[in-house]
């Protein structure tokens, strides 16, 4: 008697040409784009963390939402960040999640998930080049800007 496994497939679909995007270069950049592409209706209620997917030249293959949390928090599964960032080959990542406060100033629990994060990647080979934090209003802090990156 045969046993048999589940298959696994891994895929990743692109819709839009990653090659002619216009690659990341600031931090401005990448806050508006964020923004743009996030739930309004949602940004002030509740935090959400997401990675935005990037090719070795900066240029977005994708937004991914990570996590859907509470109005002051919400969880990073390494594994699963990790397992997403290698299933597309992104070789570069920026972090980015939302206060509904409005405060611009990262908590020590942002911090160490960021660090955390960062120390993972260094195994991979991955760039981490940014961790954004989004305002309802549009406004951003950069780590990277801040120094903490």
């Amino acid at each position: 008697m045969k046993t048999q496994v589940n298959e696994i497939q891994v895929s990743y679909h692109e819709n839009t040409g990653v090659f002619e995007a216009i690659p990341m270069k600031s931090s401005q950049d990448v806050a508006k784009l964020l923004y743009e592409n996030w739930d309004t209706d949602t940004i002030g209620l509740r935090e959400t963390f997401k990675v935005l997917l990037l090719n070795h030249s900066n240029k977005v293959k994708g937004i991914y939402p990570l996590s859907v949390g509470g109005i002051t928090g919400t969880m990073v599964d390494l594994r699963i960040l990790f397992a997403l960032i290698l299933k597309t080959l992104s070789t570069t990542v920026i972090l980015a999640h939302n206060h509904p406060s409005g405060k611009l100033r990262p908590s020590e629990a942002d911090k160490a998930v960021t660090l955390k994060i960062s120390k993972a990647a260094r195994l991979f080979d991955i760039t981490i080049l940014d961790h954004l934090i989004i305002a309802p209003n549009g406004g951003y802090y950069s780590f990277k800007d801040n120094g903490l990156l």
